[in-house]
């Protein structure tokens, strides 16, 4: 990169410090921030709406990284921190560009947090009588940092005028419509469009669906990454696998973001990842998953296998539950708690006792009831692993779905509630 020449000084300038000096910052950047945030408001009339707006978390999370992968610098010069700072760096070019500003207040915003970050250091090293070679030292490496961030943001700014300029984002979103098709279109078309766009084909893609409710503004995704954000269900590609950096920049979405992400899969399956991110960000509006800013469906892959069918669910559980359907809504809640008890336990009534709060003479009985419902079929382990299921899927859902008693529905009357979890 263009913005990188200088870095080899900027170790060496950090090299010169003594270690102790990050000891005696780092404890100043939660107020320092602070203090840049109410001066870039007070001095860059054009930031006091976007600190204050749904991406001023973003914003101040990527002067947070800044600032903190400075200081790291001075205790480790060569640490390797220049990738996650670039990320940060050339996604706030791009917001720039995305919002229709020139470049000049993002570099005035960062090069004012660069003097008051010296005159912090001065304060400090009057503190605790540090010398004036060591913050010339600290200077020359702060304002050598700064540039390198400077250049960087140009490369966002710039590619992303390109993009918005020579009509990239209507390619890239003909690019990622050919890649969700899968097999049947035609590698040559993938690859001449990844030739037109730039955007290199990766082995292995994350699909992340978006609520429609409200969308991520262009600007605040990396340039890596593909999107359709116009559509009744928008979403975006991710390539490759999600890394700490993207979930960070992901998790920090504003209120009333959500997002859905997918599991990682071949190219060739990215429309099953996009699938199954919608299917999870369905299970969060109806509310069978908690509600959060970004949900991730490896971690409710049991829940998205169990949730899949609606309609097919309710036959099962019609089938399953059958022999309980001729009992009242009572008796039928009392045995199906029985039985989840039984399915956990396997049947020991000690243990049964224990979880249902019930004496063990009063746990016999009721799997005497249990048997006379059911007779043999629990002994199958078939119809005693589909129970389970059924059971566990019931509660996931929420809501009242054993089949009705057949007295209750012949006279239009309702469903007891759904079981409780095993």
């Amino acid at each position: 990169m263009g913005g990188m020449g200088g870095l080899s000084g900027e170790h060496g300038t950090m090299g010169r410090l003594p270690p102790e000096f990050a000891a005696i910052m780092r404890p100043e950047l939660s107020s320092l921030l602070l203090e840049i945030y109410t001066e870039i408001r007070r001095t860059i009339p054009e930031y006091g709406p976007v600190l204050a707006g749904p991406y001023g978390r973003s914003i101040q999370l990527a002067v947070e990284q800044n600032l903190v992968t400075f200081v790291d610098k001075l205790t480790s010069p060569t640490a390797p921190s220049a990738e996650r700072r670039d990320k940060m760096c050339r996604r706030l070019g791009r917001y720039e560009a995305y919002e229709g500003r020139s470049l000049d207040c993002l570099q005035a915003a960062i090069r004012l947090g660069a003097r008051l970050g010296l005159r912090r250091a001065q304060k400090v090293g009057r503190r605790y009588n540090l010398s004036p070679a060591v913050l010339l030292t600290f200077a020359d490496a702060l304002f050598g940092y700064v540039e390198e961030l400077v250049s960087v943001a140009r490369e966002g700014y710039l590619e992303a005028k390109a993009e918005l300029e020579g009509g990239q984002d209507i390619l890239r979103r003909r690019l990622l419509q050919l890649i969700l098709a899968g097999g049947t279109v035609a590698h040559a078309s993938l690859a001449e469009l990844s030739d037109q766009t730039g955007w290199p084909l990766p082995d292995e893609v994350t699909l992340v669906a978006v609520s429609p409710d409200a969308r991520p503004e262009r600007g605040t995704l990396s340039g890596d990454v593909l999107a359709d954000l116009d559509g009744a269900e928008p979403h975006f590609l991710i390539p490759g696998p999600v890394d700490a950096d993207r979930r960070t920049v992901l998790e920090a979405a504003p209120d009333g973001i959500r997002l859905a992400v997918g599991p990682t899969v071949a190219r060739g399956e990215a429309a099953q990842s996009l699938r199954w991110a919608r299917q999870t960000l369905g299970l969060v509006e109806s509310g069978v998953l908690e509600e959060r800013p970004v949900t991730f469906s490896e971690n409710h892959l049991i829940t998205l296998w169990l949730q899949s069918d609606a309609a097919l669910l309710d036959q099962l559980a019609k089938r399953q539950l059958a022999p309980l359907s001729d009992l009242t809504s009572n008796q039928r809640e009392r045995l199906v708690e029985t039985l989840e008890a039984w399915l956990a336990t396997r049947g020991n009534a000690v243990r049964m006792a224990e979880l249902l709060h019930l004496h063990p003479q009063t746990v016999r009985y009721r799997l005497r009831g249990l048997d006379r419902a059911f007779g043999d079929l629990l002994n199958d382990w078939d119809h005693r692993f589909a129970t389970e299921v059924v059971l566990r899927a019931l509660h996931l859902r929420e809501r009242s779905a054993l089949p009705p008693p057949r007295s209750a529905a012949a006279n239009g009357g309702t469903s007891p509630r759904s079981p409780r979890p095993l």
